[in-house]
This record gives structure tokens, sequence and C-alpha cells, in this order.
């Protein structure tokens, strides 16, 4: 007589594997510490609709298009990220000494589109010299390094920690009624379809 092999019963091994798989998804936290700060409009229907009218002069165009060619102010761009960066901090604090530039800091509107087609790392380069300018600007205004200025900006206790505030309020030019003289004022434009 032929002696069979017991067999080790598996048949429930897989529902023992889904709910561990389940357990640990579920459970699990990713922490998320990249991707862009970039503070979000109010939805459409929140504000309503508002006719402004700005001055040509206050505008400071970026565009590039599919293949990453830059046009700063309707003009090829050959330059570097920093050089545009100083290019834009200039707009910025023109404060009506050049006539074809921004009025004021609260006037200037920094306006960057781009195609479908455009690279991401291009999109991004860009985007870090515009933003450049501001905490630079910032930076200065608040008696910090433009890396210190990032990490306030950035830190989630900035509203509950009242040194952190004084120096982001003092770099902003930020008034006791809230206004502010020098607001981030960067335009990111719904990109064209051109490349894409």
């Amino acid at each position: 007589m032929a002696r069979t092999t017991p067999e080790i019963p598996n048949a429930s091994m897989a529902d023992i594997a889904f709910l561990l798989l389940t357990f640990f998804l579920v459970t699990t936290t990713m922490p998320n510490t990249r991707g862009l700060y970039i503070q979000l409009p109010p939805p459409p229907e929140a504000q309503p609709p508002e006719d402004v009218q700005i001055k040509e002069k206050n505008l400071f165009k970026v565009q590039v298009n599919s293949f990453d060619n830059v046009l700063v102010e309707g003009e090829p761009w050959m330059g570097s990220e920093r050089e545009l960066t100083d290019r834009i901090k200039e707009f910025i604090l023109n404060y009506g000494r050049d006539p074809l530039s921004s009025d004021s800091p609260k006037d200037a509107i920094v306006s960057y589109k781009t195609d479908r087609g455009t690279s991401y790392k291009k999109f991004i380069q860009m985007l870090d010299a515009m933003q450049a300018a501001y905490y630079e600007i910032y930076a200065e205004r608040a008696g910090v390094t433009t890396e210190r200025w990032r990490e306030i900006a950035s830190d989630p206790d900035l509203e509950i920690n009242p040194q952190l505030k004084e120096i982001y309020n003092k770099g902003r030019g930020v008034r006791p009624d809230g206004t502010i003289e020098i607001p981030l004022a960067l335009s990111i434009a719904e990109p064209t379809k051109v490349g894409g």
C-alpha cells in the first residue's frame, strides 16, 4: 500500500495575504515633502468676476513654447535663470523710475505662460527663477538669507509663531491695515494647446 504525503491546507493563505496587504495599505502613511508651494485662487463661484484693467508697463511677460524656447517681454531669451531673476527684481523694484517699467511693486505683475508641450524641467526652472526674485526681495527686506526666507515662508507654524510672522510681515511689507507693499504677484496662465 502506497503512503500518501499529507498536504498542508493552504486555501486560506490568499485570504490572509490579502488581509495583511489591506492592513498595511490602510495604516501606512506616505510623507509628502516634495511639490510646488503655490497658493491656489478660490474657486470661480466664490469670487465675483472682475474686469481689471492692467497697464501694459506693469506686466512682465515670460513665455515658454513647446520646444522650451523662452520669450521675455516678447524677445527671445538666451540668458540664464539668474539673469532672469535679476531682471524681474529690477522690474518689481522700479518704483516708477523707468517710465517703461512698473509703477510700483504693488502694481507689478509677473505673467508666466507655457505650452502643453513645455517640459516639466523647463517649467520648474522658469518658475523657480520668477519666485526667486520675490524671495530675494523679501529676504533682503527682512534681513535674512534667501534660504532662511524659504524656510520661514513654508513653515507650518508661521501663523502661530510670532517671531516668524514678524519676519514674514517685514519682508513682504505688511502694513497694520493688512495691505501688502510687495505682494507675490505671479500669474500663471492656462497653457496653450499648440504643442500638446
